[in-house]
């Protein structure tokens, strides 16, 4: 089992609202209006880890080890959307999410293959580790600043988590495994070919709700992801290289293979066995 070691290592790392925030520190002339609404938006869409971790459970009944691990990465995303609303109702209580806006964006999703939706989720805390050091780098506020670089090292720390019941599902799946991270991971690699922002809470997740069934369509600005990424903490090319490079090295270590390109990985996939 994971498990207890990843419990033991979350542990060890886990930031606490009160002593590891410096709220003292907070600084209004340094925040702005445009800044203060995406804090709003990240807040509701750290809330989608209730949903996401409703589907984990319905989908790996057969895995109570990992789904014991969901216990933990529940916990600490929920954590995430309640500092950042705790921040709001500091300095900003007019922007504090409602409980009908976080309410909307619990629904039931389609259930889906268990492996892929691992890849997945694994890549976007890769992704999510990314933002948010773009995000920490952008706002001009200290204590904002210093909250998105501990959510940043979070994600990064739960990508780890995943990447462990990759390997174990390699021991106990072999290519069936292989197969899937490759299939999702060629997807959630190739962002240069789609401008939609490649991550689980930007996907259609439920045949009955469409087109209204990702989590960022049913926030109170849909559109505000792709001007964050774009025209606030810009998330440039040079970013997003830095988001596929991470999700091709730990493949090529979780494949013991090499990967410099999504082509590269992608010919692997191809001559994995049916």
């Amino acid at each position: 089992m994971l498990y207890p070691e990843l419990f033991k290592s979350l542990e060890a790392a886990r930031w606490n609202m009160d002593a590891d925030i410096p709220w003292d520190s907070f600084d209004g002339q340094l925040l702005s209006e445009e800044q203060a609404i995406t804090i709003k938006m990240n807040a509701i869409t750290e809330w989608a880890a209730l949903p996401a971790t409703e589907m984990f459970l319905r989908d790996n009944r057969d895995d109570s080890d990992f789904s014991a691990f969901m216990s933990i990465w529940f916990y600490e995303e929920q954590k995430h959307a309640l500092v950042l609303m705790e921040y709001l109702r500091r300095f900003r209580p007019d922007l504090v999410p409602s409980e009908e806006e976080l309410h909307a964006i619990r629904f039931e999703f389609d259930p889906a293959p268990p492996l892929e939706t691992l890849m997945l989720h694994f890549c976007g805390e890769v992704r999510l580790t990314q933002w948010y050091r773009r995000a920490a780098e952008w706002h001009t506020e200290p204590v904002i600043k210093h909250i998105y670089t501990l959510l940043s090292k979070d994600e990064a720390r739960h990508g780890g988590a995943y990447l462990k019941y990759m390997r174990q599902a390699i021991e106990r799946a072999g290519d069936i495994a292989r197969a899937a991270f490759a299939k999702v991971g060629v997807l959630m690699a190739s962002s240069a070919r789609t401008k939609q922002a490649l991550h689980p809470t930007n996907l259609h997740v439920s045949t009955q709700d469409f087109p209204r069934d990702t989590i960022q369509s049913r926030l109170p600005d849909p559109g505000w992801l792709e001007r964050w990424l774009n025209q606030q903490i810009d998330f440039n090319k040079d970013c997003e290289a830095r988001v596929v490079g991470g999700i091709l090295r730990n493949l090529s270590s979780l494949f013991d293979q090499t990967f410099e390109t999504v082509q590269d990985l992608n010919r692997f996939r191809k001559s994995i066995p049916a």
